[in-house]
């Protein structure tokens, strides 16, 4: 018995079901790439024609679909005639304007007030003279703008402008654009040649000599009343006892009583400065008084860290949805690694209707903080003296509090209160007086 191959054919209408589904799918990956490049289109036309310029585009088509219709030769001229401007305007888009623009900020970094300038260079290197465009650069709010003239092979537009300074936050230049328009506004087409800089306008500080002398200096750490047999801070000379540590051992006093005597030294601890900015927007009476606040906090942040010491800079967290703030969200900590990293961060620091309450974040800061020595709680003068003592009492027992509470132009106070200090300054330079005065009678 002989086995023969049998070959299985296709039934006709399997076949033609097979060629329909790959016509189908062809007809559906043409639709797509169709309507991929009519939205590619439509994308960069929709960037050039403006709303005028739509208007008046399907004005026209209208008035040619009715004069056509009913036979209008008035109707045919107005639709014929607003689609001959449209035409027309698109005149106005062709060239680029320049070769090259280039926008430059000497400085990233300026203090509030401080005149900051920047410098916007337009050449053109090419063969052909470029011009008859309009210059525009967003700074910050506002947008400046100029007339480029027609540059000539190897010329160059320059121009020197001054970027506000006057309010303390992140200002964004840029990016330089040409803009070619025309006159009716039916048309615009942007050309984007630099990328966007940032000027950053720090608080103003002053320098606070209380930090590098008096009651919060302590290069080598701060005595306690903890007694230890080995420290830097001497106490007092005691008896030997077995064990004690033989270097210790004073030997003048020694040979005087005749029985061995021993150095006694106080404990001392490496202090940490924590900085607490309130942020919420019931402690300060109008914004000036959180920009004072802002910059006395930042003059002792900036000063802790010129003089190397342990500092944590915190400001309030955010409630969340439920009405209540969690420990890690209660406070957020400012970068204080160098001093301009802390500036930086206080560039965009903001007053939140949502921000935890001053007692909430000095838990959470006594909690995530470990060994803080001096606390400084700065706020407004709407934040009662209780609230301060209530925010005070859940730092750890023996931590120095300063409260400093922020009024320009105010009178400057300063009280103890319930243990704790309150400082009430007009002006920063108040802040520094107290401060020299209080490391002085220490």
């Amino acid at each position: 018995m002989s086995l023969t191959p049998t070959r299985t054919t296709m039934p006709e209408d399997a076949r033609r079901e097979g060629v329909l589904a790959a016509l189908i799918a062809h007809l559906v990956r043409g639709v797509a790439g169709a309507a991929s490049t009519f939205g590619r289109w439509q994308a960069q036309v929709g960037s050039v024609v403006t709303a005028r310029g739509w208007m008046t585009i399907a004005g026209g088509l209208f008035a040619l679909v009715v004069g056509f219709m009913w036979g209008w030769v008035e109707a045919i001229a107005l639709g014929s005639g607003l689609l001959i401007v449209a035409v027309a305007a698109s005149a106005w888009l062709f060239g680029r304007g320049a070769s090259s623009v280039d926008l430059t900020l000497p400085v990233s970094r300026v203090v509030v007030g401080e005149p900051a300038n920047a410098r916007l260079v337009a050449s053109n290197p090419g063969p052909r003279r470029w011009g008859g465009v309009r210059l525009e650069l967003p700074v910050g709010a506002r947008t400046i703008e100029w007339a480029l003239p027609a540059i000539p092979r190897g010329g160059s537009f320059e121009r020197s402008f001054r970027v506000p300074a006057e309010r303390r936050g992140l200002v964004q230049v840029g990016p330089t654009r040409t803009v070619r328009a025309d006159p009716l506004g039916l048309m615009r087409r942007e050309i984007v040649w630099s990328q966007t800089v940032e000027l950053r306008v720090h608080p103003r500080t002053v320098a606070i000599a209380a930090l590098s002398s008096g009651f919060i200096r302590d290069l080598e750490g701060s005595p306690t009343r903890d007694l230890t047999a080995s420290d830097i801070a001497f106490h007092a000379l005691r008896e030997y006892l077995p064990g004690d540590d033989r270097r210790f051992i004073h030997w003048k006093s020694s040979a005087k009583t005749g029985t061995f005597m021993v150095r006694q030294f106080e404990e001392t601890r490496r202090s940490r400065l924590v900085v607490v900015l309130d942020l919420d927007p019931e402690a300060y009476v109008d914004e000036a008084e959180f920009e004072l606040a802002v910059s006395a906090a930042a003059s002792v942040g900036a000063r802790a860290i010129r003089d190397a010491r342990t500092v944590s800079f915190v400001v309030s967290g955010r409630v969340g949805e439920g009405g209540r703030a969690g420990a890690a969200s209660a406070m957020r900590e400012l970068p204080t690694v160098t001093r301009d990293r802390l500036l930086d961060a206080l560039c965009t620091i903001e007053r939140d209707a949502r921000a935890t309450t001053l007692a909430d974040v000095s838990r959470a800061a006594a909690e995530a903080m470990p060994g803080v020595s001096l606390a400084f709680l700065v706020t407004g003068t709407a934040r009662a003296v209780t609230e301060l003592r209530a925010a005070a009492s859940k730092l750890p027992g023996g931590v120095e509090t300063i409260a400093v509470r922020c009024s320009p132009e105010g009178e400057a106070t300063a009280r103890t209160v319930a243990g704790f200090t309150v400082f009430g300054i007009g002006y920063l330079e108040d802040l520094r007086a107290m401060l020299a005065r209080t490391a002085s009678v220490a």
